[in-house]
């Protein structure tokens, strides 16, 4: 009977052992942040900045209508064109608009652009492009008037 007590204790732990765990609550885990992807590269999202063109050759403007808006010079102001602050052009006077390209001739006290000019091929010419307002004529004055 000495065998009896221990042989049950020894066959319940061995039963326990083999037997399969009990029915539990068995917790899922859940990504506690999504995969949202990378937030690296956000540039060139941003919205332009509407340079450009605003009158086009032939346009009757009146005095202080914008002709062109630039980062860079890219028009140069020509007569009676303003140039503001920001590089935009405005127009000085009321006529019509006229863009023309001369030949660039810098000044020689400009040693800047003078290695421009002496760093170009043989023959090679620069140009830049001018904005100019032609004053429209106004008709109908009085003499008296034109003559104070």
């Amino acid at each position: 009977l000495a065998n009896g007590p221990l042989s049950i204790s020894v066959l319940c732990a061995v039963t326990a052992l083999l037997s399969p765990p009990q029915a539990a609550a068995l917790a899922v885990r859940y990504a506690s942040k999504k995969t949202g992807g990378s937030s690296k590269n956000l540039g060139g999202k941003s919205p332009g900045k509407r340079f450009g063109i605003r009158k086009m050759e032939g346009h009757y403007v009146h005095a202080g209508n914008i002709l062109a808006t630039q980062r860079h010079f890219r028009w140069h102001p020509g007569a009676h064109v303003g140039l503001g602050k920001n590089k935009c052009l405005y127009a000085l006077e009321e006529g019509v608009v006229r863009y023309t390209k001369e030949v660039y001739v810098p000044s020689p006290s400009n040693s800047e652009a003078v290695d421009l000019v002496t760093r170009l091929p043989e023959g090679a010419v620069l140009y830049k492009t001018f904005v100019h307002v032609v004053p429209a004529k106004p008709e109908g004055t009085f003499k008296l008037v034109a003559m104070l």
